[in-house]
């Protein structure tokens, strides 16, 4: 369970209505809310996923100034998270970073071959490139600070969905939050289930990242902290117009959430 290392499409989708409930990065929604898509957060799902990695000539967010960094897109969820983490270290990502954008399995080799300073991974890609001990972790978003301490992935709904079918929204929720215990209860289980369903050809790694991941914490994180510092840094960023505040009560609902914490105690 979890989003993905962009995240747009489907979030346009559900902005547009074509999507009823999905799960994705916070930084993406934020954006597209802050544009004015209709969508709500409903509930936080784990913590981590990114990896920052670097050459020898990256040992800090800092050292990022006038180098080299490879994501999938700008106004991915990778450039759009790296943007807010640069924010947070004092970097402006608008003029000191150098942006290269290609799919992810080419921006891997690029920085696998030298030609980029650092590489924004998501998993397996983290896996691969420290079983392989290219470059070296920079960030690691599931143990360091602050990182750490807010959602990468949420879930989030269509706002008209939400507001006419709340049965729905809750049963949806439901399914995916027991979705998430299960990653914590049964990784054996659900690494077979990706490589058998083909969203991945490695066991191994598929269920390094599972294990990794703490997806049975959802409850001890709160969602609206996530939403208020990111939305703060990309705000701080210039990447969105709107203030924590007004994102908060305009595209938040967590009335399903505290009652599934009361319900999914086991």
């Amino acid at each position: 369970m979890g989003g993905t290392g962009g995240g747009a499409g489907s979030a346009k989708a559900m902005g547009s209505g074509e999507l009823d409930i999905g799960t994705t990065n916070v930084w993406t929604i934020l954006t597209e809310i802050d544009a004015g898509a209709s969508m709500v957060f409903l509930a936080g799902l784990h913590i981590g996923c990114f990896e920052l990695f670097g050459n020898d000539r990256i040992r800090s967010m800092s050292d990022l100034k006038g180098k080299s960094v490879a994501v999938t897109a700008l106004w991915s969820g990778r450039h759009l998270f790296l943007a807010s983490m640069a924010t947070y270290v004092g970097l402006d990502p608008r003029k000191d970073i150098q942006w290269v954008t290609d799919p992810p399995a080419v921006a891997m080799r690029l920085f696998a071959a030298g030609k980029v300073d650092a590489f924004m991974g998501f998993p397996p890609e983290p896996q691969e490139l420290r079983a392989k001990q290219i470059g070296h972790v920079v960030v690691n978003t599931t143990l360091d600070r602050p990182w750490s301490q807010y959602f990468c992935c949420m879930v989030t709904g269509n706002r008209e969905f939400v507001r006419t079918h709340p049965v729905a929204t809750k049963r949806a929720l439901r399914a995916i939050l027991k979705g998430n215990q299960l990653c914590a209860l049964e990784p054996e289980r659900v690494a077979r289930l990706l490589v058998d369903k083909g969203y991945t050809t490695e066991y191994e790694y598929a269920l390094q990242t599972i294990q990794e991941i703490p997806y049975g914490q959802w409850r001890e994180y709160d969602p609206e902290d996530t939403v208020r510092f990111y939305a703060l840094r990309l705000h701080e960023a210039g990447m969105i117009k709107a203030s924590p505040q007004k994102l908060i009560a305009q595209g938040t609902d967590w009335r399903f959430l505290n009652e599934l914490k009361q319900e999914l105690k086991g």
